[in-house]
Order: structure tokens, then C-alpha cells, then sequence
């Protein structure tokens, strides 16, 4: 088969024949395809990545309301208030509704989706079967291209709504009828099908790749299956998984901490997995955005005329300012919180914070004002795209801006979390991993680092992003940390319950089904 190179698209853009779902289940959400199967020369292996970028459409198409309900029930990140999604402001209270159309949406697109991706595996191995043998290699490499994507739903899944179905058919009804798997059951097969993918993909970073600039590699799969080696408290496995990672040399961290939240630090070494979006510089005409105003300012005077403000419902949490705050953070703090009048006022009334640093301010350092608002104090600084960057005639907030899913800093702290919890070392030792990124945020070097220290340093990188603190503090039974501003959290509050449609509909059973 060819590779495709001249005049190739990213392969976020919308597919004139895109390969979505062609068949599903209709227990499960699904999007219309817009070719059919049978209609296909399977012989014509040249239009087989075409399915690959289908699936890479898949996965960037994302609800908003996923990663906001992925990530709310943190110590860093509160609801914007006033009522008009209540009960989002209650999940992030530990208040939860079955009834309540996010959580419905969450586990719809996201086994939606797992099906649209299985659909795109069958296309392939359609191919593949009147292949040559090096067209059937790379068949194999975008079968577990998908596999690695696939894999990430399942575990976003398992840690919301723990004991959940593994749906690797387009007619899961089979599936769905053996019942739910347990949250353990689900990452011991996520680190199975990363370790039959890895051998299968290529040994590059992300951004080294030219046929799908961005594109799942193998260190792609390593850092899932880390993750679900982590969420086993696999600490050994974690170690290895992630020091293979760190010693092969491929990742570096981008210079530039705000930066790297912003056009200049899209596909950067730092990245193994992110989402991309464009408008593809043009003023008009296509577009693939992810939406963003949910995590933008309700209020702006932006630095260029007319770019669109937003939503106000994701707040970084005064817990975390002050955390920041009393750690002498500078350039972390201020890439990670944009700031108000108001807010900055509110944090003045506790005397600790009377006296405040100069880059705390409602003007970024790009020119947008941050105007008062009536939901929230703060917004997020890694949601934010400073208007200047803005494709000249685009005004939607973000619009077109990337998203980081996975990232080099969390390998070099889930490693040394791992040896400070007793995995064996596999290269450099802890002090070094986070020396590493205690440097880029201009913070002074530690020496004997401990567990303790490694979750404040996660908490301080990776604080607003996928829900990362909220999921390490479930894992590690730390109730206190989410106990925080009058809410209290106890073991029953870990997980979110299935929602009610899902119940009435599925063999779902287990202690979620009713909260």
C-alpha cells in the first residue's frame, strides 16, 4: 500500500466517505455512517487508512460536557454556580442524580464510540484479507492504533463508573449479556491488549509521525497501560512501564510551561497522546473544533475585537490557589488560573493571601481582561487560548486549540510516584524525575523526595487536567483531600452510579446501580 503523504490532511478532518459507524447495537448511542460496507472494493488497499482517520474522528469527537464530568469531583476544579446545570454543581458536591443527562451522555458517547471504533477495526481486517503481507503489517499497526483508543474509553469507564462492560464487537448484545466486568478485571485487559498492541506500532513519538502527524505509537499504549498499572497499585509495573518510556529518550519537556497549553506547544515532544482541532487557517469554510466554552470565562474584554467569551461551569478551586500560593509557584500558578477582580479580592479577605504576587491579575499576559462574573472566581488557564491566537475571523473561544491527554510530565511523576511506593527503579531515580519538571515551572530542586512529595508535585502539574487528582486521591483512600470547603466525601462517594436509563436497560446489577 502507498502511504499517503502528499496533500494528507490531519486526520482530524471531516471525511467526505469517513468509515463511522455502520452497524451497533441499540442499547448504545450511535452516529449514521455515511458509506456503506458492502459497497466497498476491500481489494483497494490504498483506502484503508482511510478507516484509521475515521477512527482517529472518532475519538476527537468529544461531547463538552465529557471531560468537565471526568474532572469535577477534584479538590482543584469546582462547578461554575448558578443553577442552570445543578446538578453538576451537586456531582461536584459528591450529590449524585442517575437521572442526570450527563452521566447518560458519558457512558452513551463513550460506548457509542467504542463501537464506532470496533466497526473501523472489521474495515480493516477487511482489508486486510485480500492484502499483500506488507499491506497486512500495516493493517496490524492500525488495528492497534484503535485498540490503544479504544483502551482509553474503557478506562475512562472503569474509573467513573468502576464495574463496567469490555465491548470489542459492532453487536455487543453478547457482550452485554455476560454482564459487567470489575474495575480490576477492566485494567488487567487494558494492559493486555497495550501489550499485544506495542510490538505492532511505531517506535516514534506522536510528532515524529508524517503519514498521521500525532498519531498512537507505542508509547501511546506504554502510558495507558501504565495508567491501569497504576490504578492496580502495581507500583513494580509502573516503574518498568514508565522508565521504558523515560529511557528511550524520545520525550523531553516543552521549555515553555504556558506555552505548552497553547498553539506553540501543540504536538510538542512532551505529547503522547492529544486531540487535535483546526480550522486549518482559513477565516472560513470547515472547521473541527473541540467546544470550549464550558472551560472559558463567562465575562472578557479580549486583546482582539470579537473573540467569543464563555460558559463559566469549570472553576479552579481556591484550595488549589492557595496550595499554589503557599508553595511559591509562579509560572504553573499563572498558566493554570486565570484570574477576576473578584477572585482576587476573595482570596485578599483570608489575611494569609492579603499581599498577593504581581502576576496575579484579571490581564493575562496576552492582553485578554478576565471581567467579573457572577459563577465563577477563576477559570481555567490550560482551557484557555489567548484571543490573539485566534485564527484572524474565528471567534469561537479555544477555537481550533489542541488537547493534551497524555503527557510526558505524567509519566515522569506516575515513575516516581511508582519508586517512592517501592518499585524498583529503571534509570533515573525520583529526585530526578522531579527535578525534572521542578525546573521547567522555575521551582528549586528537592532531594529525597517522598510519596507525599510526589502527589503535591502531581497536584501542582496536573491539577484541572482529566480528572488526574481526583482519581489519584480515590486510589489512595485520601477521603481528607476531597473533604474540602464544606463538602465531606466518604467511600460511597468514589464512583458515580450507572445512569437510570442504562439501569432499565442493561444487565448492569452491582452496588452502583442505585445511589
Amino acid at each position: 500500500m502507498n502511504t499517503i503523504k502528499q496533500n494528507f490532511k490531519p486526520w482530524f478532518a471531516v471525511l467526505s466517505a469517513c468509515f463511522i459507524l455502520l452497524s451497533c447495537s441499540d442499547r448504545f448511542d450511535d452516529r449514521e455512517g455515511q458509506l456503506n460496507a458492502d459497497d466497498l472494493d476491500y481489494s483497494d488497499t490504498d483506502n484503508m487508512i482511510q478507516a484509521l482517520v475515521g477512527a482517529y474522528n472518532i475519538i476527537a469527537t468529544r461531547g463538552w460536557e465529557e471531560p468537565l464530568l471526568l474532572s469535577v469531583r477534584g479538590d482543584d476544579v469546582n462547578a461554575g454556580g448558578l443553577g442552570d446545570q445543578q446538578p453538576f454543581t451537586d456531582t461536584d458536591n459528591f450529590i449524585y442524580d442517575q437521572n442526570y443527562w450527563m452521566y447518560n451522555s458519558l457512558w452513551n458517547v463513550h460506548y457509542g464510540d467504542i463501537v464506532n471504533l470496533n466497526t473501523e477495526i472489521e474495515l480493516i481486517n477487511n482489508f486486510k484479507d485480500l492484502a499483500t503481507p506488507e499491506d497486512a503489517q500495516t493493517a496490524d499497526q492500525y488495528i492497534a492504533e484503535i485498540t490503544v483508543l479504544r483502551a482509553w474509553l474503557h478506562f475512562n469507564l472503569a474509573r467513573v463508573f468502576q464495574d463496567v462492560f469490555i465491548i470489542e464487537t459492532t453487536q455487543p448484545d453478547g457482550e452485554i449479556a455476560n454482564g459487567v466486568a470489575t474495575k480490576d478485571e477492566v485494567m488487567q485487559y487494558i494492559i493486555t491488549q497495550m501489550d499485544a498492541a506495542i510490538p505492532l506500532l511505531p517506535n516514534l513519538r506522536p510528532n515524529e509521525r508524517t503519514d498521521i502527524p500525532g498519531g498512537v505509537t507505542r508509547f501511546t499504549a506504554m502510558a495507558i497501560k501504565a495508567m491501569a498499572q497504576l490504578e492496580l497499585q502495581d507500583y513494580t509495573g509502573v516503574a518498568s512501564t514508565t522508565g521504558e518510556i523515560i529511557n528511550s529518550g524520545k520525550f523531553s519537556l516543552y521549555d515553555d510551561f504556558y506555552g505548552l497549553f497553547k498553539k506553540p506547544g501543540e504536538l510538542s515532544n512532551e505529547s503522547l497522546f492529544e486531540l487535535q482541532f483546526s480550522d486549518f487557517g482559513n477565516s472560513t469554510g470547515d472547521s473541527f473544533y473541540h467546544l470550549l466554552a464550558p472551560f472559558g470565562p463567562q465575562g472578557w474584554t479580549p486583546a482582539r475585537e470579537n473573540a467569543s467569551g464563555g460558559w463559566g461551569f469549570y472553576e479552579p478551586s481556591l484550595k488549589f490557589i492557595k496550595f499554589m500560593l503557599d508553595r511559591g509557584e509562579t509560572t504553573r500558578l499563572e498558566s493554570s488560573v486565570l484570574f477576576t477582580d473578584r477572585g482576587i479580592a476573595e482570596l485578599q479577605t483570608d489575611p494569609n493571601y492579603a499581599t498577593l504576587p504581581s502576576f496575579v491579575s484579571n490581564t493575562t499576559r496576552d492582553g485578554d481582561v478576565i471581567n467579573d462574573y457572577a459563577r465563577a472566581l477563576f477559570a481555567s488557564g490550560k482551557h484557555y487560548l489567548p484571543s490573539v491566537q485566534l485564527t484572524e475571523g474565528r471567534n469561537d473561544y479555544g477555537g481550533g486549540k489542541n488537547m493534551i491527554v497524555i503527557r510526558y510530565a505524567e509519566i515522569l511523576l506516575m515513575y516516581a510516584e511508582a519508586v517512592t511506593r517501592g518499585g524498583t527503579p529503571n534509570g533515573i531515580s525520583a529526585d530526578q524525575a522531579v527535578n525534572l519538571i521542578r525546573t521547567r515551572a522555575n521551582m528549586p530542586t528537592v532531594t529525597g523526595v517522598t510519596s507525599e512529595d510526589v502527589m503535591e508535585e502531581k497536584f501542582a502539574e496536573l491539577a484541572l487536567e482529566w480528572g488526574i487528582r481526583y482519581y489519584d486521591m480515590i486510589r489512595l483512600d485520601n477521603y481528607t483531600e476531597l473533604s474540602y470547603d464544606g463538602r465531606t466525601f466518604t467511600a460511597d462517594d468514589e464512583y458515580l452510579p450507572y445512569p437510570q436509563a442504562q439501569v432499565d436497560a442493561l444487565p448492569l446489577g452491582g452496588t452502583n446501580s442505585n445511589q
